[in-house]
């Protein structure tokens, strides 16, 4: 297939999990969808109201513990940074994603069953060329000791270090570039984490209600608790990796240009790309 075209799934597919954060179970379906049209959430279960909401930055309304959507009507869909990822790493420009609730479901804590999803559905090419921002001058956002930039580049690479105050995780760098089959292989299988102290705050607030050990690892100290381990040693930094690159595909299409990325999260990333498009000169659809 020409990468140059964009490109839909080719027949309908779903699965079904918990959400992270509610705990209730989640049913998600793919369906093709037409040139230019991206990815877009549809919340099945409403309907009294416009249900659609389009996968872009200008979407994002909260990024607590994940990246969430809303439309002008106030329906909104929470934690799409998984499987945005997956569509970006495999190369899937425009999908429509039924939900039946307000949340995707967090299935191994990863992008890879978002993946098997997407390759069960098999790609089809499309007619229009793919769109792609192309980064021509170089924007950051900063805060404190975070940092997240993009500079223009050939392809998409991404340079990522994050640093945490346990043995368990310490300073961790990753440099990745997007080329096919390097996302399966290199990224998706990255789980997310969290740590253990923080549970009864979350549980609180009303968070995490579906998290465990098979879906999180878990940190505790200077130790992982799961009792598997890790997949690997850097499996920390790959998933902040992963996070990226499902965030910065809320810009709307491939990007062309370098990340880098120091202590990221998902509010630096919403923000990097709405300092980029405030700024005419620092971009280019091509």
């Amino acid at each position: 297939m020409a990468m140059n075209r964009q490109h839909t799934i080719a027949q309908t597919a779903s699965l079904s999990g918990v959400g992270v954060h509610s705990g209730k179970p989640a049913w998600l379906t793919i369906r093709s969808a037409a040139e230019g049209a991206g990815v877009c959430f549809v919340r099945a279960d409403v309907t009294d109201r416009d249900a659609t909401i389009p996968a872009l930055a200008t979407k994002v309304t909260t990024t607590g513990l994940g990246t969430n959507l809303s439309n002008s009507a106030g329906v909104s869909v929470a934690t799409v940074e998984h499987f945005l990822a997956a569509c970006s790493g495999l190369g899937v420009d425009n999908v429509i994603v039924e939900l039946d609730g307000p949340e995707l479901p967090i299935l191994d804590g990863s992008s890879r069953p978002f993946v098997e999803l997407l390759t069960q559905a098999g790609l089809k090419e499309q007619g229009a060329p793919r769109r792609v921002l192309k980064i021509v001058k170089p924007m950051e956002v900063r805060h404190g000791q975070k940092l997240a930039r993009l500079s223009p580049a050939h392809g998409f690479e991404m340079r990522v270090t994050i640093d945490f105050p346990t043995r368990a995780i310490g300073r961790q760098t990753i440099r990745f570039v997007m080329t096919p089959g390097a996302f399966a292989r290199e990224v998706a299988w990255a789980r997310t984490f969290g740590f253990l102290h923080q549970a009864e705050q979350l549980h609180a607030m009303g968070k995490g209600l579906g998290a465990s050990m098979d879906n999180t690892i878990v940190v505790e100290g200077d130790s992982v608790l799961n009792p598997d381990g890790l997949q690997a040693d850097d499996e920390f930094v790959r998933h902040k990796l992963l996070d990226v690159i499902g965030d910065l595909f809320l810009a709307g299409g491939q990007i062309e240009g370098l990340y880098e990325g120091e202590q990221p999260g998902h509010a630096l990333n919403n923000q990097l790309i709405r300092a980029v498009f405030a700024d005419e000169t620092s971009f280019a659809w091509a």
